[in-house]
């Protein structure tokens, strides 16, 4: 069985290391399983590419935080033109890492400021649903007002939202890059950095795969 990790994608060598990190650690953890990476966009090898490797079954675990574009079109769409027949996609992370998210925030210096969660945005309600979802999980970790902005693709933006609000930005982010970088600029004293490399990821997407695979046929 090989596990493919699909992520978004970014030109920042940061960003795509964090994916290959996690790949390592999984790998780590499933040592019977070959672990590859690939990316919905942006950079290859897409998720076509890697499966079209693989003989035998896969599992794609997709490292999105929200049920967006790519994860219900993109990443389906390159698992049919790989041609490879046994292949299952597994659930996106979706909210599950706010714990996470409060790391990332104390360990940036916040204590007790009002929280704009900012995420990439979608044009997709459902993934606005999940991002709200998140939103409310980390109110009731932290006990603070949450609101939350986007850096594209939706309203409020992140700038807008924080602008002269004296807001502690959390990021609703996997990895650094281009949209971590909006975040930095928007001047607000405290931005933490994105969820990352974190033992909480690496049991989400071991989770993800086991939780997946491939029936097996009865006497087969």
């Amino acid at each position: 069985m090989t596990l493919v990790l699909a992520a978004h994608g970014t030109r920042d060598p940061a960003g795509r290391q964090v994916v290959h990190s996690l790949a390592a650690r999984v790998r780590a953890h499933l040592s019977d399983v070959d672990v590859r990476v690939a990316f919905a966009d942006v950079c290859s090898p897409t998720v076509t590419d890697v499966l079209r490797t693989i003989d035998g079954p896969a599992v794609v675990v997709p490292a999105f935080l929200a049920a967006g574009y790519h994860v219900r079109v993109d990443i389906p769409a390159q698992v049919d033109e790989s041609g490879h027949k046994d292949v299952v996609v597994a659930e996106p992370f979706g909210p599950s890492l706010v714990t996470v998210v409060h790391e990332r925030l104390v360990e940036a210096g916040w204590s007790g400021e009002p929280i704009a969660l900012a995420a990439a945005g979608s044009s997709d309600r459902r993934a606005l649903a999940d991002i709200h979802r998140a939103g409310r999980l980390l109110r009731s970790l932290t006990r603070v007002d949450v609101e939350v902005g986007y850096v594209t693709s939706a309203s409020p933006r992140i700038t807008d939202l924080v602008r002269g609000r004296g807001f502690a930005i959390a990021s609703w982010l996997l990895a650094p890059g281009v949209f971590h970088r909006v975040l930095r600029d928007t001047g607000a004293d405290i931005v933490a950095e994105p969820i990352g490399v974190h033992a909480r990821v690496v049991d989400l997407v071991v989770g993800r795969y086991r939780g997946a695979q491939l029936p097996v046929a009865l006497g087969g």
